[in-house]
């Protein structure tokens, strides 16, 4: 019996020293203390024309898409302070009453309003590339990617592509040069959420139009561009 006993101990003991042997070591997590937030970035908004001549108006949806990547730089030890400085393009639709014709004679551009007028399109698309600069606050640390943020800032803009886009039942006008587009675009953007889900407003603070762009009474077409939408952020 004391020799059984002894067995058993000794079993025991072995066993549980090959258990310590074979057992693999936990890999040590290493954070990154030099970690930077939210480099690449898609949206989609719903926009609007602010700003427009009266019996001007929109109709049906416009909606935008936008993409790019901005370089995050940490400005504080907690790197949850930064500017971000990057590159994009922007896609827009404006759906409108607003006509832009061009006249045979001269080739000078017009401007009208649709009132009362049958039609089945009128819109204009933009196409931009985009350099935002914004100021970064957040609530991030290395352990996670789930933080409160709030980025404001500018977005420089350049025009490169304007299609306007006509169409009735036996009549399509399409429209690509507008000499009277300010083709270098500035806007204030605005974005706060968590997580994925982030709200984004953008507001251009030069009209789309300039000066020469005149309706058939004299009122400019002007124009101011908002953007209502979400944008979603990814390392």
């Amino acid at each position: 019996m004391k020799k059984l006993v002894f067995i058993i101990c000794c079993l025991s003991v072995f066993s549980s020293l090959g258990q310590e042997i074979i057992q693999d070591p936990q890999p040590e997590v290493v954070l990154d203390s030099l970690y930077r937030e939210d480099q690449f970035y898609v949206g989609v908004t719903f926009n609007l024309l602010l700003n427009r001549p009266s019996d001007v108006s929109q109709s049906g949806f416009s909606g935008g898409l936008h993409l790019g990547f901005i370089r995050d730089m940490p400005i504080n030890k907690k790197r949850n302070v930064a500017f971000g400085l990057g590159v994009g393009y922007s896609l827009n639709v404006y759906n409108h009453n607003l006509f832009i014709g061009e006249e045979e004679t001269t080739g000078q551009n017009v401007f009208a309003r649709l009132q009362g007028t049958d039609f089945g399109i009128n819109r204009f698309s933009t196409h931009l590339v985009e350099a935002p600069l914004e100021f970064r606050w957040r609530t991030s640390v290395p352990e996670t990617h789930k933080f409160y943020r709030i980025y404001t800032g500018f977005k420089f803009g350049y025009l490169f592509y304007f299609n306007s886009n006509f169409k009735q039942a036996d009549l399509r006008v399409k429209q690509t040069k507008v000499d009277e587009l300010n083709r270098f675009r500035i806007g204030a953007t605005f974005t706060f959420g968590w997580n994925t889900f982030n709200f984004h407003f953008y507001y251009s603070l030069n009209p789309l139009f300039n000066d020469k762009a005149l309706l058939d009474d004299g009122d400019k077409v002007g124009l101011n561009t908002a953007k209502i939408g979400l944008v979603f952020y990814i390392l």
